[in-house]
């Protein structure tokens, strides 16, 4: 089963598929958004609007642990994210797909792991997984690497916070693909993103940041997000050649313990 979390803008791509369910699963963490279940080039896919349903909760209030394990639950071992973000580099610009291969963490108040009652660090080197970069590199025009910053939101970021990422190296700022990442790793699920560049960010825009801009940009690029997509998942193998599937393995003190039944 493929998992997509839809953040703007493409929640449409469930037209696509045939005999759409409706499923809402409860977790330990709340209920999940309601999701839609159907069937596209053969596969299962879960479609997931991250925000819930009407874009109802920001980024900063997003049920993130939720999220990821209901998608876990049922049974999901792939997921594709989509984001949109802002670019830090003059040469990323609004309208480009970015897969990023990295990300800097500046969110403050999030929880960030399923792991309270036990001592689990697991490797992130490479958070991203290989398999599903390569397929969604491969499956569309993309910029084929990027550092993602993830703030806290939901205000936009400050110039000076801007030019501070830029120097720690990140390429790409957003405000919705942390803690998912780590979460979706910690429960040993591949796992990579769509960025969309809906803008350029704070005093690398020569405008005002406005939610207008970020909305219009999406829009115009909805169609080949969902080709791009709906062409990756075509491509997904049934079996899994990444190693996204071990990341417990060696990370945690003491027994090595896997994750419960879900």
């Amino acid at each position: 089963m493929i998992g997509i979390i839809g953040g703007t803008g493409i929640y449409k791509i469930v037209e696509l598929g045939d005999e759409i369910v409706s499923r809402v699963v409860d977790t330990p963490y709340g209920p999940s958004p309601e999701m839609s279940v159907f069937q596209l080039h053969g596969r299962e896919v879960v479609f997931m609007p991250r925000h819930n349903l009407g874009h109802a909760k920001p980024p900063h209030m997003v049920n993130y642990l939720s999220n990821i394990y209901a998608l876990k639950k049922m049974g999901v071992k792939r997921v594709i994210a989509t984001n949109a973000v802002g670019s830090m580099d003059e040469s990323i610009k609004p309208g480009d797909f970015v897969i990023p291969n990295d990300f800097l963490d500046f969110t403050r108040m999030r929880k960030g792991t399923f792991y309270d009652d036990r001592t689990v660090h697991i490797d992130v080197t490479e958070p991203y997984c290989s398999e599903l970069r390569d397929i969604l590199i491969s499956s569309g025009k993309v910029k084929r690497n990027g550092v993602y910053v993830c703030t806290e939101g939901p205000r936009f970021e400050t110039a000076a916070e801007i030019q501070m990422f830029r120097q720690l190296g990140g390429t790409i700022v957003g405000m919705t693909g942390l803690p998912e990442v780590i979460l979706a790793r910690e429960l040993e699920m591949c796992y990579s993103s769509i960025c969309t560049v809906s803008n350029f960010a704070a005093s690398i825009s020569p405008s005002k940041l406005t939610v207008d801009e970020v909305f219009e940009v999406v829009e115009t690029k909805r169609k080949d997000l969902i080709k791009l997509l709906s062409d990756s998942i075509a491509k997904i193998p049934s079996e899994n050649q990444c190693d996204c599937g071990s990341t417990l393995d060696g990370a945690e003190v003491g027994d090595l313990l896997k994750p419960e039944d879900l």
